[in-house]
């Protein structure tokens, strides 16, 4: 859920008229310029939007369908390509914008966790 969250928080921000302070600290972090750049979108679709539905698609994975036999799987891959994501979005913060926002980065902590623990999840498996 921390996942969503911060991502709706972002998603909020992606589409305020007005600037705040509410996580920007200076020109080096700014979640504002971040999330109002041009790599905020892809394809129209606000960066922020994905994360939350990426995070919900994990709820739903761990929640609904955990006793699946194909759900730790499926979580793992999910995980990875969200982590994948959150590393090429943390490249686009260091070397084409320079500027940091804290709520993306609490995204990347709260992606990787997931990931490492869907990879332990999957690993305690007992194989078929």
């Amino acid at each position: 859920m921390s996942g969503i969250l911060l991502s709706a928080v972002s998603l909020q921000r992606h589409y305020a008229k007005s600037d705040t302070n509410f996580c920007d600290f200076s020109q080096k972090f700014s979640c504002d310029i971040v999330n109002r750049s041009e790599y905020s979108e892809i394809a129209g679709i606000p960066v922020a939007g994905i994360g939350v539905a990426g995070y919900a698609a994990l709820f739903l994975l761990s929640t609904f369908w955990k006793s699946r036999r194909e759900t730790p799987t499926r979580m793992l891959a999910a995980a990875i390509g969200g982590f994948a994501f959150a590393v090429y979005l943390t490249y686009i913060e260091a070397y084409q914008l320079k500027t940091w926002c804290i709520l993306c980065l609490g995204s990347q902590a709260v992606i990787f966790l997931i990931t490492i623990l869907s990879g332990l999840i999957r690993l305690s498996e007992p194989r078929a």
